[in-house]
């Protein structure tokens, strides 16, 4: 007797809203959706690698980042996810996401400070707001919704609502990006 293998695709579960933090054309073909933990080596380097895919597909892309943070592998996950979120209510989300991805080994408070400063963003408004847990909810929601669509770890990214099981370089990326449009 044989039984039939049924493969189940992962699907994005929680649909893209004007509430996500989004880069790129609302009308692209494509949308890649990625959960992420900014503490997470593997993170960064898809990181790098999808500003290349941007850079080169722009005008077809549109990226979600949602916050995934693994706090018990990565200690400034959350904190640095709550910093994203607190630059984002102040219309700079992409600007911190930036400086978090490139200072990966500087997510400690201080240092977090620092790059608000930087962005010109008061650095007492922010650390009252991660101190009070004002974004938790919003890092949480994003969380369970990885949950909810599969994710067990990061960087997950998910292309038109399918999630993506070919490889983080570029040149994966760019042919899951130009099938997608193909689709």
């Amino acid at each position: 007797m044989t039984t039939s293998l049924q493969v189940t695709v992962a699907r994005l579960r929680v649909p893209v809203t004007e509430a996500d933090h989004a880069r790129g054309p609302v009308d692209a073909p494509v949308t890649l959706v990625e959960y992420a933990d900014f503490q997470c080596r593997h993170c960064g380097a898809a990181y790098r690698n999808l500003r290349d895919v941007l850079r080169q597909r722009g005008d077809l892309v549109r990226l979600v980042y949602r916050h995934f943070p693994i706090a018990n592998v990565h200690p400034y996950a959350d904190s640095a996810a709550q910093v994203a979120e607190a630059a984002g209510r102040r219309g700079r989300f992409w600007e911190m996401h930036d400086w978090l991805y490139e200072h990966q080994d500087q997510l400690d408070p201080v240092h977090l400070t620092v790059g608000v400063e930087q962005l010109g963003v008061s650095p007492d408004e922010v650390s009252a707001e991660v101190d009070q847990r004002v974004h938790a909810d919003r890092v949480r929601r994003d969380f369970v919704g990885g949950i909810h669509s599969g994710v067990t770890g990061v960087p997950a990214l998910f292309v038109n609502d399918v999630c993506h099981e070919g490889g983080y370089a570029v040149a994966d990326l760019l042919t899951a990006v130009d099938q997608a449009t193909e689709d």
